[in-house]
């Protein structure tokens, strides 16, 4: 079973080379599964036993369940879309001595940059567009390999091995064409929107590596893909979500968007998203402000983003103990300073959910000479306070363009998600 799922996942990632292909895949999936899409902008008339879902800027979604005799508690499992990546500037083309065309862009998130050189490329994202008088959103995914960042040869820097600290406004520029594709990168985004150039208003647009993923090892134990942090546990976290009963809490799956920039944005996990959409619920229900309080108070979330795995090469950069392995089941992980939300209450809470579901668990603590990440967790209870615990799955290569990750773990986290969601 574990396998069939993480084929699934790949293909899943494959659909999602940006946030908003892979809001726009879970919508469609939950559009065929039966639920119907809420508008922020429009009234919410909601019943018991109704399915639904809300996206914000295309780039998160929130999808919850309302059982048929509702039980006041919400059950969420919390994750995000977005990835580390290069993003497209405005006016992108740049000459390079009427010889080449190179596009200039920014840094998204804190990435590894040294992966993204002397691989295939493209560009995804979307276009702001005007048409028959309206102002529209057009999603875009270049399908062929269209890029490239090449590397300066080492006979031009002998020193390269030794270290090198990379200039993304010198560095990073990706090679587009030779002189005679001046001028045509919008025109290229036009028509891969069916729209006229000069209708083009605004866009949000990212390269994204076209490395297929794969699953390898001497017993097909390892995947390795793009973006697995954080499309792995937005994927399983859905994959269960769809799997449970949702008849025990009003199930809530949300997917929220720049976790990688710091979540502030209004469809980050700093924003009202989740909780406009709980106090929705709460008044769709007939419920009274005390009682959506109350609600918070006896509901649990689990915060669902990717942990580090042992190093296979670098076992001196893991907590002596605390040392989670690809395959070695789902990570619980724990911060003194609150970077992770984890907590003992929630913790065991989550523990008895993965014996339920009879999956494996282990946990991760950063060496306590090292400075950690910070998750979408902590950043969500500010605006909905409520139990939560803070989990994820072993990778290696963090925030690299290409990561790694165990076969069996997608599959025990869609399991515990389905238990979370019975």
């Amino acid at each position: 079973m574990y396998k069939k799922t993480a084929k699934k996942l790949l293909k899943f990632i494959q659909k999602s080379p940006t946030a908003f292909q892979a809001v726009e895949e879970m919508s469609q999936r939950l559009q065929k599964e039966g639920f119907k899409e809420l508008k922020e902008e429009k009234h919410w008339d909601l019943k018991a036993g109704g399915n639904y879902f809300v996206t914000r800027n295309h780039s998160a979604v929130i999808a919850f369940s309302i059982p048929k005799k509702p039980a006041w508690k919400f059950h969420i499992m919390a994750s995000h879309s977005d990835s580390p990546a290069l993003k497209i500037k405005e006016n992108p083309e740049m000459e390079v001595e009427k010889a080449y065309i190179k596009l200039n862009v920014e840094r998204y998130g804190g990435m590894l940059l040294a992966p993204w050189f002397d691989r295939p490329l493209s560009v995804a994202g979307r276009l702001i567009v005007r048409k028959n008088g309206e102002i529209q959103e057009k999603l875009v995914a270049v399908d062929k390999d269209l890029l490239v960042i090449p590397n300066l040869a080492i006979h031009m820097n002998r020193e390269v091995n030794d270290g090198y600290k990379y200039n993304v406004q010198k560095d990073m520029l990706p090679l587009y064409s030779d002189y005679d594709g001046k001028g045509s990168f919008m025109k290229l985004m036009a028509a891969e929107a069916d729209v006229a150039e000069e209708d083009i208003l605004g866009h949000d647009l990212f390269l994204y590596d076209r490395t297929p993923g794969t699953v390898w090892g001497a017993n097909e134990e390892f995947i390795s893909a793009p973006r697995l942090d954080d499309i792995q546990c937005a994927f399983a976290s859905l994959e269960g979500f769809l799997r449970g009963e949702r008849k025990e809490s009003i199930a809530v799956h949300c997917v929220l968007d720049n976790e990688e920039v710091g979540s502030t944005t209004k469809q980050g996990a700093a924003s009202t998203f989740l909780k406009d959409t709980l106090m929705r619920i709460n008044m769709g229900l007939g419920r009274t402000q005390e009682e959506y309080l109350m609600t918070l108070a006896d509901s649990f979330m689990v915060s669902a983003d990717n942990a580090h795995a042992l190093h296979p090469n670098h076992t001196d950069k893991t907590d002596p103990v605390n040392r989670p392995v690809l395959n070695g089941g789902i990570v619980i992980k724990y911060n003194a300073n609150q970077k992770y939300c984890t907590d003992g209450v929630s913790a065991a809470i989550f523990k008895d959910i993965c014996d339920r579901a009879e999956v494996p668990y282990q946990t991760f603590v950063n060496r306590s000479d090292m400075a950690g990440g910070s998750t979408l967790g902590n950043i969500s209870n500010t605006q909905v306070p409520m139990k939560t615990v803070d989990i994820g799955l072993a990778q290696l290569a963090m925030h690299s363009v290409y990561e790694t990750t165990g076969a069996k773990d997608t599959e025990s986290l869609a399991k515990a998600a389905a238990v979370l969601f019975a």
